[in-house]
């Protein structure tokens, strides 16, 4: 039987089990947390608030956003970093299949970072937000044979 991973996460926590067996449990191999994106959007810039720029005719004027959402950009970073933890273990033969259960938001990103050779590995995708159930719970929203 193939090594099979499942990885749980969304954006603040990851969580990878083993499943020795296509019908039993699940063994808790890693947990990788990123703290940064429990941060509010202000703690996360330089800038407390957003600048202000001058109307063309020298009166009034108006915000300026950030060109991108700092809280956008720690979910990718986080999607990365995790990433790049399953590509490692991948070409170290930890596993050869992968389920991924991740939050719905968060699983585009996830998605979207994975390389090539993992994603290949993608036996299937559960849309759900299930990171601080435990092992047990966990396993019941899996297909009954890994």
């Amino acid at each position: 039987m193939p090594k099979t991973w499942v990885l749980v996460a969304d954006t603040t926590r990851a969580r990878l089990f083993a499943a020795e067996r296509p019908t039993g449990g699940l063994e808790e191999v890693e947990t990788l947390v990123h703290t940064e994106s429990r941060l509010h959007e202000q703690d996360l810039t330089s800038d407390q608030r957003p600048g202000r720029r001058q109307g063309s005719d020298g009166t009034g004027g108006h915000s300026m956003g950030h060109e991108d959402d700092p809280k956008r950009q720690e979910h990718q970073r986080f999607a990365k970093q995790i990433a790049d933890y399953l590509e490692d273990a991948h070409n170290g033969r930890r596993f050869e299949r992968l389920y991924v259960v991740a939050a719905p938001a968060f699983l585009g990103d996830l998605r979207g970072s994975l390389p090539k050779t993992v994603s290949q590995a993608v036996a299937g995708e559960v849309p759900k937000h299930i990171t601080r159930l435990g092992v047990g719970e966990i396993r019941e929203h899996l297909p009954e044979r890994l």
